[in-house]
């Protein structure tokens, strides 16, 4: 069997070895494109460059802007002395997934504990929230919501693997629930054989 020779079909940024940069293309080359090169001229870029003297805020009250006023619970990082003059307040922490959370922010950000704990934390809320539609009358399409459709569509390989340790999880689960179970009746029907 012949080898057939690949090298007239090579990239032309790859010669076996070593990978070139594209070759830069003139400005007339994107001229069609609406919009191409707008941001090309500094002066139409605002935040060109970012830091000026002097400052653009000239004149102003302040040296450092007035901090938020919190009227919920704000966590921040214990390597951070305070919180930041603006944060956000839509979802304050609560239930279990707040108490969770308490105990991440005393730990470092150099701990995976306090990334894994935050994991855990956004997990417990996903269930509060699914409660909460409940208590509500409101019954969420789980499935939708998770975009099972699209992985089954784009993953399925993905979507079975997930399947495939949810149910070990839950089996292991229910398993290890039954021989919880099955020893305390044991206790139970030994305790009542004693008595009698």
């Amino acid at each position: 069997m012949e080898m057939e020779d690949h090298s007239a079909h090579r990239h032309s940024d790859y010669d076996g070895e070593h990978r070139h940069p594209p070759a830069k293309k003139p400005r007339e080359a994107y001229a069609h494109i609406p919009g191409w090169g707008a941001d090309l001229d500094h002066k139409n870029r605002p935040a060109y460059p970012m830091e000026r003297t002097p400052p653009r805020l000239e004149n102003v009250h302040w040296k450092h802007p007035e901090n938020q006023p919190v009227n919920v619970k704000v966590y921040h990082s214990t390597e951070r002395p305070g919180i930041t003059p603006v944060f956000g307040t839509s979802t304050p922490p609560a239930g279990v997934s707040g108490m969770v959370r308490d105990v991440a922010y005393k730990l470092s950000e150099n701990d995976i504990r306090h990334w894994l704990l935050l994991l855990l934390a956004d997990r417990i809320n996903v269930v509060e929230g699914i409660g909460q539609d409940l208590m509500k009358g409101h019954v969420p399409n789980v499935f939708a919501e998770m975009g099972i459709r699209a992985e089954y569509k784009h993953n399925p390989g993905g979507l079975m693997r997930k399947a495939l340790v949810a149910s070990a999880v839950v089996g292991v689960g229910y398993y290890l629930f039954r021989q919880r179970r099955n020893e305390h009746s044991y206790r139970l029907r030994l305790e009542q054989d004693e008595l009698e």
